[in-house]
């Protein structure tokens, strides 16, 4: 009896925990964004449950949404296998087809809310994330988020910066693809990952989208595994997403459900698959993709600023 109590309570060497308490923390990367989002879900429903009509459900299943829906798994795509991307992708889309600035804005932000979350616990299911980043990425990016939101809302313009960013951005392209070219690639430490967290988080919540280009970035650009980079960020960008997401729906509210619903869907389906094809693309190609779209979103935002 003895003997077995002891089995049953076996400690992992080096750790001072049980395997049930091992199995638990697993269990807590996708038990904890599952239960932020059907709560998300209960509270749109319960506060906006009378905007909704059995026949207004019924036709807005149309070809705008089967556009929004393409949309939606284009730009995860994206994010799921470049680490960046959504924001600026579906914004730049909804945009060219004709959608106000603010219903896309609060589309794309509540969207990723659902997204984010998919991915995150995609990428978990594929082991593409090291526990230690996200630590590491997530409180500072989540103050940084709010903070960002906040200062949105009431007091500064995010076109204003907008040009800085983009320089920034570029900047870290080259750098990237600079990298990709050269054989052995030498790894350095990446110091102050509290503040790089924090400025993606806070140029995420006011420029409309960040957080991959700056965060992923840099980090693939200290010669960082694309794969636990990318997977690792996007974990992490559930966190500061939720977190902006909130503070945009407590200030302005929301608009363009039939937006919302067709990138939630299309971003929700298609992050499996961005997960899986983050274990397939190969080091090189991927950071040069990275390299190429980032430099084209930043020379994009900055010919509409000239």
């Amino acid at each position: 009896m003895k003997k077995n109590n002891k089995m049953s309570d076996e400690v992992i060497p080096n750790v001072g925990t049980t395997k049930q308490d091992v199995t638990f923390k697993k269990r807590l990367w996708v038990i904890i964004p599952v239960i932020l989002l059907v709560g998300l879900i209960s509270i749109l429903i319960y506060n906006h449950h009378a905007e909704f009509t059995w026949s207004g459900f019924v036709s807005g299943f149309n070809q705008e949404f089967l556009v929004f829906f393409c949309i939606g798994v284009f730009a995860q795509l994206v994010d799921g296998t470049l680490g960046m991307g959504y924001g600026a992708t579906s914004t730049s889309f909804l945009l060219a087809y004709g959608v106000p600035p603010v219903v896309s804005s609060t589309g794309v932000h509540v969207a990723e809310m659902f997204t984010t979350g998919a991915s995150a616990i995609s990428h978990h299911r594929f082991g593409n994330i090291n526990k230690k980043l996200v630590k590491h990425l997530l409180i500072p990016g989540v103050l940084g988020s709010i903070t960002g939101a906040y200062l949105l809302s009431d007091i500064i313009d995010g076109d204003v910066i907008k040009p800085f960013i983009a320089v920034y951005m570029i900047i870290l392209a080259v750098i990237i693809i600079k990298k990709a070219l050269v054989k052995n690639i030498v790894k350095k430490k990446t110091k102050r990952l509290d503040i790089l967290a924090s400025f993606g988080g806070f140029m995420d919540a006011v420029g409309g989208g960040g957080w991959g280009p700056i965060v992923t970035s840099t980090l693939l650009g200290r010669g960082r595994n694309p794969r636990y980079t990318i997977g690792s960020v996007n974990a992490a960008e559930f966190a500061v997403s939720f977190a902006s997401g909130i503070t945009f729906m407590l200030f302005g509210g929301i608009h363009g459900w039939q937006v919302i619903m067709g990138l939630i869907l299309g971003g929700v389906i298609a992050a499996p698959l961005g997960a899986y094809l983050v274990n397939k693309i190969k080091r090189k190609p991927m950071m040069i993709a990275v390299g190429i779209l980032i430099i084209i979103l930043s020379l994009k935002t900055l010919s509409k600023l000239l």
